[in-house]
């Protein structure tokens, strides 16, 4: 893929590195070696890694404390960024509680099966996750769910009773046409406050009005010195789409969506090709070993 002489010159002065997580910087199986050996590289010269997902706190793998020199991890698409040698928040972004109340009232109505994001944490009704437990053998994020979620007895209960703490909601569909039908309504409504997004077929996440892992990069740019025109970020889902965008650099994984390829400035190989590996070294490290 032809890379243009502006981004080059970028290339050459890329100062953090963004990594979302979960069909980018994993495979299947999970963080590779030659990935962690490359993050790990990365650190010792010089540039900052940063770890960049749509998963709540509670649900980021223990083996990201393994890659030497961490610190930051943006969380719940930018609701958070939290400092992983300590478990400490250093940014907060939360609903208003008048778009949070807004949404509420939508979803109860709707009827779809939601998750509530609070204070890192993610919390699911008891019958759903019972049902994730006994009748959900074909749904590929049971396992996932059980081990991340907290079931409460009453999630609207639970969400009315922490209105002023919610990052991230979290609806899940059977369908493409609900999912497609449910954006379009949410859409048209966002000047109540909040935004929408989406990092798996079936799902639509809705976070603060100025959400996203972009506005959390820009935090974590004011707080690093490192300006926007300096991140290198990567990237395979909608929810990734606004850091791609605004980084100097922009990354699509080979399994991307179209719309996601088509905001890169580069497209790489495939998750479970080690694309975050091999475009670290091709065009940061130049191939050396």
């Amino acid at each position: 893929m032809t890379i243009s002489k502006e981004k080059l010159e970028i290339l050459n002065n890329i100062g953090l590195i963004a990594l979302d997580l979960d069909r980018t910087l994993l495979t299947r199986n999970g963080l590779t070696e030659n990935t962690r050996k490359c993050l790990e590289e990365a650190i010792r010269k010089g540039y900052q890694v940063v770890i960049a997902t749509g998963r709540p706190y509670v649900a980021l793998p223990d083996y990201l404390s393994d890659i030497e020199g961490l610190r930051y991890v943006i969380c719940s698409n930018g609701a958070h960024i939290a400092d992983i040698r300590t478990g400490d928040f250093v940014f907060s972004d939360y609903l208003s509680e008048e778009a949070s109340l807004w949404c509420m009232d939508y979803l109860y109505r709707s009827g779809f099966p939601i998750e509530v994001f609070s204070e890192g944490g993610a919390f699911i009704e008891q019958s759903r996750y019972d049902w994730y437990k006994t009748g959900a053998d074909c749904v590929e994020s049971a396992d996932y769910t059980l081990r991340t979620r907290k079931p409460v007895p009453d999630i609207w209960q639970f969400w009315r009773e922490h209105i002023s703490l919610i990052e991230n909601i979290n609806v899940i569909f059977r369908t493409a046409e609900d999912k497609k039908r449910v954006l379009a309504e949410l859409s048209a409504n966002q000047d109540i406050g909040f935004t929408v997004t989406s990092s798996m077929f079936y799902n639509l996440e809705i976070g603060g009005a100025c959400t996203s892992k972009a506005n959390a990069l820009n935090e974590l740019s004011k707080m690093s010195g490192i300006p926007l025109e300096r991140i290198m970020s990567f990237g395979d889902s909608p929810n990734d789409s606004a850091m791609i965008i605004e980084s100097g650099f922009g990354v699509a994984m080979g399994n991307a969506e179209d719309e996601v390829k088509a905001q890169a400035d580069y497209v790489t190989l495939t998750n479970e090709e080690e694309g975050v590996y091999h475009t670290i070294r091709s065009l940061l490290f130049r191939d050396e070993d």
